[in-house]
């Protein structure tokens, strides 16, 4: 580990000297991800880019990419663009980035499963801010949004997610 690791706890997330509270996936954490498990993969999965809404934040980083009306994240395992953002329309299974509520605002993106994605091993493994405290994703690791922008300010490419 090092200074640079967000690091999941019993207790929380530690990064940069302090425990922030955090929230996984409803399906705790699996050594067998699968898709639609609702679980958190463990593992080290290295920070791959930010991502958040222009007409509501300003970016945290300078490396951090705007999410458009039509972008969405791949969950088909049978789409050829499976775990990867793409851009509606698609008749494959999807997540909206661009939501109407504020969960997507801003998202840090992992690793996992990608870029080279093994169908149906999981996708979408984000950091994100959670719907409120102790509520459990679909995967991701959530936590308060003033937490989430503090952690974003301070990433960088090397920053790695051990679970």
């Amino acid at each position: 580990m090092t200074p640079d690791d967000l690091t999941l706890t019993p207790t929380g997330l530690r990064f940069a000297g302090r425990r922030i509270p955090c929230t996984i996936g409803r399906g705790g954490i699996t050594d067998a991800k699968r898709e639609g498990d609702g679980a958190t993969p463990r593992g080290v999965h290295r920070v791959s880019g930010v991502l958040y809404r222009p007409d509501r934040i300003v970016p945290p980083v300078s490396w951090a990419v705007p999410i458009g009306p039509r972008d969405i994240w791949s969950d088909d395992p049978t789409d050829p663009e499976y775990n990867h953002m793409t851009r509606s329309p698609s008749t494959f299974g999807h997540e909206r980035l661009r939501r109407a509520d504020p969960l997507y605002d801003l998202v840090i993106l992992t690793d996992w499963n990608w870029p080279d994605a093994e169908p149906g091993r999981g996708s979408a493994i984000f950091l994100h801010r959670w719907r409120r405290p102790g509520y459990p994703t679909e995967g991701c690791v959530a936590m308060a949004p003033a937490d989430l922008n503090w952690v974003a300010r301070r990433l960088t490419l090397d920053t790695r997610l051990i679970v």
